[in-house]
């Protein structure tokens, strides 16, 4: 499974809540490190709670420390997920307010790490709130974690998701996360929302991976990838990685790309053969 012309600049980390997950939350980056790799990202590991214990976010990262591992990327709280929910900051009531309580503690818990990008994930439409009363909670959210991304010295990423997998997501194409960046930094006059390009999500939704990568790379904060069909590691499907990954470094991205693919049935160990050892370790 060679992943084809892959460029030596690419700096790849490992998603912790897809990768490794058959290991307790706090083994898991001590896995990532004797696969090779230095640099992991999570989605908020915390499902049942935006606000969890202090002794809890320590123990994290203390064993983020302990291992060697920089956390380059953090999703704020989203709900359930993996499971039935899409993010939680565009719906009203609990799961807002909960979205709000997060804000701070995910953004102090990233920035105990020196981690520079978080991620807001948008959420579903919900049966009986109109979308614009929905897309203006979302946008007033948002704003609030830019800001405070912007008080610890990091970005704001919007992701776009993929219709066949989140038909009740509104955010699944490029254009339309673009448009949310737009409005986020138009309203908060920070500049500090970026676009989350993963190449998978957008490849599901039948999307000129090349035309997108052209048309963004600049207003790009992130990278994710896995192969399609099946969100499996590089070199399971058809997708053409390498390529697509050195057309994003010829049009100035110098970022990390998160490793965000199923495993398969293998342990999480076994599912880097594609990649070489020398290119796990960020440089």
């Amino acid at each position: 499974m060679a992943l084809p012309e892959l460029s030596t600049d690419t700096r790849f980390d490992v998603n912790l809540s897809i990768l490794f997950t058959e290991l307790p939350l706090l083994e898991r980056p001590a896995a990532a490190a004797a696969a090779g790799f230095t640099a992991v990202e999570l989605w908020w590991p915390w499902v049942d709670s935006a606000t969890p214990e202090q002794a809890e976010l320590d123990a994290l990262r203390d064993a983020l420390n302990d291992a060697g591992t920089q956390l380059v990327g953090l999703n704020f709280y989203a709900g359930r997920l993996p499971g039935p929910d899409r993010g939680a900051l565009s719906i009203p009531g609990v799961e807002s307010d909960r979205v709000r309580a997060n804000i701070d503690v995910a953004a102090d818990f990233a920035h105990s790490l020196g981690c520079k990008a978080l991620n807001a994930l948008y959420g579903n439409r919900v049966e009986g709130v109109a979308p614009e009363v929905q897309d203006e909670l979302a946008l007033e959210n948002l704003v609030l974690a830019a800001r405070v991304a912007d008080r610890v010295g990091a970005i704001l990423l919007i992701e776009a998701l993929n219709a066949p997998e989140s038909p009740l997501c509104p955010i699944v194409s490029a254009p339309a996360a673009i448009e949310v960046v737009d409005k986020v930094n138009a309203a908060s006059g920070l500049g500090n929302a970026k676009f989350l390009l993963d190449l998978y999500h957008l490849s599901m939704n039948g999307e000129d991976l090349n035309e997108v990568i052209d048309r963004y790379a600049d207003k790009t904060g992130h990278v994710q990838i896995a192969d399609n069909p099946g969100r499996g590691a590089p070199g399971t499907g058809s997708l053409p990685l390498g390529e697509l990954l050195g057309r994003l470094a010829k049009a100035g991205y110098d970022g990390f790309v998160g490793l965000e693919y199923k495993p398969g049935d293998a342990p999480s160990a076994d599912a880097f053969e594609w990649l070489p050892a020398a290119a796990r370790a960020a440089r």
